[in-house]
């Protein structure tokens, strides 16, 4: 039997080597965790280049305080994104940066009593000044003023607050400016939400989700082709995989990139074939599965598909 199968080469790196030279090596390896991040940059690489094929982001996890935020968006300003489907954290955290703050390296080895009394917040190893809430407020308050009075769905809310945001590297703007469809369907489960919520207290701001599950099905329902790609899982995971299982064309390419365990049954550690018993991912697709850190594998991911790209 092993006389049909390709040997495992090892990995040679070499000095001043690319992203994607060093990709190639762990091509020629082709098992574990190497071998998983060849195929997904090759199973991106492909959906990108078919000019066929809708491609959807999945976006969960602490992308933009765990420095992912440019690479988001270098995804969205060069087109290899259609649609995005994000958490409301990750646009809060987008936004709270186009408004100037930052998110500051510190430790998991710290006292959260010390922090909590310094008015920082810890995500992990990532600390955000508490203060970034006032701010975001006070810019929240001056853009809700001027939306219109009748009901807006989410992605029209969040195009017009996108159009608002001050600086150009924000993925808020990037979607506003390039009309980009952007999803939030938990919202209000954010920063953002609360300042919705709040503003709704005093003044009229309608915001309504169901309108734009209309949208994403009707995406689904007129693609040639269909691609995925999850950043770790949750609701934005979830969201694109109902609206594929009611498409006609189920997806054709899919990465997941998550660190989350398959065994208790939640969807952020579904493994993607698991799709293809609901009639979300096609039979003959192409996928992957990457268990691994996004913060490790995206970087590595996208630079070699840019690599890739431009030859």
């Amino acid at each position: 039997m092993h006389e049909d199968l390709k040997k495992v080469r090892h990995i040679k790196t070499e000095k001043m080597m690319t992203c994607g030279k060093l990709v190639e090596q762990m091509e020629k390896s082709g098992v574990m965790g190497a071998g998983k991040v060849a195929k997904a940059t090759k199973v991106i690489e492909d959906m990108i280049r078919d000019k066929e094929c809708t491609v959807f982001l999945g976006l969960a996890g602490a992308m933009v305080p765990g420095g992912q935020k440019q690479i988001i968006i270098d995804m969205l300003k060069d087109g290899w994104v259609d649609v995005l489907v994000t958490t409301g954290a990750n646009l809060t955290h987008d936004l709270i940066e186009a408004l100037g703050y930052h998110h500051y390296q510190g430790t998991h080895l710290i006292s959260d009593e010390e922090l909590n009394r310094k008015k920082i917040d810890r995500i992990y190893d990532a600390f955000m000044p508490d203060e970034v809430y006032q701010g975001l407020e006070k810019f929240c308050k001056k853009v809700f003023a001027k939306m219109p009075k009748e009901e807006m769905d989410i992605k029209e809310f969040l195009w017009l607050l996108g159009k608002e945001v001050p600086k150009e590297d924000s993925i808020l703007r990037i979607c506003a400016e390039k009309k980009i469809p952007i999803f939030c369907p938990a919202l209000s489960d954010s920063g953002i939400g609360l300042q919705v919520w709040g503003y709704m207290q005093e003044n009229q701001i309608k915001v309504s989700a169901f309108a734009d599950l209309k949208q994403i099905i009707d995406i689904t329902w007129t693609s040639e082709k269909n691609g995925v790609i999850y950043i770790g899982g949750g609701v934005p995971k979830n969201y694109v995989q109902q609206a594929l299982q009611f498409a006609p064309t189920s997806a054709s390419y899919a990465v997941q990139i998550t660190t989350d365990r398959p065994e208790s049954g939640g969807s952020s550690g579904a493994e993607l074939r698991e799709g293809i018993s609901w009639g979300k991912l096609n039979r003959k697709a192409k996928y992957v599965n990457v268990t691994c850190d996004a913060t490790i594998a995206l970087p590595l991911i996208s630079a070699a598909v840019k690599e890739r790209l431009n030859r």
